[in-house]
């Protein structure tokens, strides 16, 4: 049995960009910023593309939800290796205000309407890090899950995912169709060639809206402040416990 897998991807601030916040602190500054593929999304791209290496998908599809310059990241998807790409377009102030919710109701819509088989995002975006879309799509398609996966088979009708937990690992068996969701440890993405970069300029590309779907992209919560970490004091030296336990008082620590 051939699947159709399709790919949640997400443009961020990449991940070597030191991230500055906003003066009024209602974010962080992105223009003007290198912008990437969500690592985490690179992987479940790799994994799509392996999947149907295998044989096991005859079609991987890659969608995104955010502005205008969200093709350039499913461009380099396609040149990856992806089938055909859909986006989903926002305008920049709907998106700044875009939660998970909204995210995983246009997947959910998306996979009805396209008859996909398994869903794989990345386990988390670096730039909100919510960890949310994945779980809340499988909800509201009432599909299993299998999230923070390090490793998936196919076993007859079923899909074998190895899960990271906080305990070690845990293996779980899943009836498609199947949302999943790609941990660190899933695999390596490859690098995107030249010759596959051209080819991709060439992939169908569907353009959708919010409206298309059924979405309202209506904010669910507001962020109230954005703030820099608080500065990290340095460390100080201390004879003995004595004298540790003398500094500790007078910080009041105990």
């Amino acid at each position: 049995m051939s699947l159709r897998v399709m790919v949640g991807v997400k443009r961020v601030v990449d991940y070597a960009v030191k991230v500055r916040v906003k003066p009024d602190k209602t974010g962080v500054i992105t223009d003007g910023v290198k912008h990437s593929m969500n690592p985490f999304d690179e992987i479940a791209v790799e994994e799509a593309v392996r999947l149907k290496e295998k044989n096991v998908a005859n079609e991987i599809i890659a969608v995104s939800c955010g502005p205008a310059a969200s093709q350039e990241t499913l461009r380099t998807a396609l040149a990856m290796g992806m089938d055909k790409a859909i986006h989903v377009e926002i305008p920049q102030p709907q998106y700044d205000t875009m939660q998970p919710i909204h995210v995983a109701k246009c997947l959910a819509k998306l996979a009805t309407d396209y008859k996909v088989d398994i869903i794989i995002l990345g386990k988390q975006a670096i730039d909100d890090d919510c960890n949310q879309t994945a779980q809340m799509t499988a909800g509201l398609l009432d599909w299993p899950q299998g999230v923070y996966a390090s490793k998936i088979e196919k076993d007859g009708d079923l899909l074998v995912v190895t899960r990271e937990v906080d305990g070690g690992l845990e293996t779980v068996k899943l009836k498609l169709p199947a949302v999943l969701s790609a941990d660190l440890r899933l695999n390596e993405p490859r690098y995107a060639t030249l010759p596959n970069i051209m080819k991709a300029k060439k992939k169908p590309l569907d353009k959708k809206t919010p409206a298309d779907l059924g979405v309202d992209l209506a904010p669910r919560h507001q962020v109230v402040s954005i703030e820099d970490p608080p500065t990290r004091q340095a460390g100080a030296k201390v004879a003995d416990v004595d004298e540790l336990i003398s500094r500790l008082k007078a910080l009041g620590r105990i």
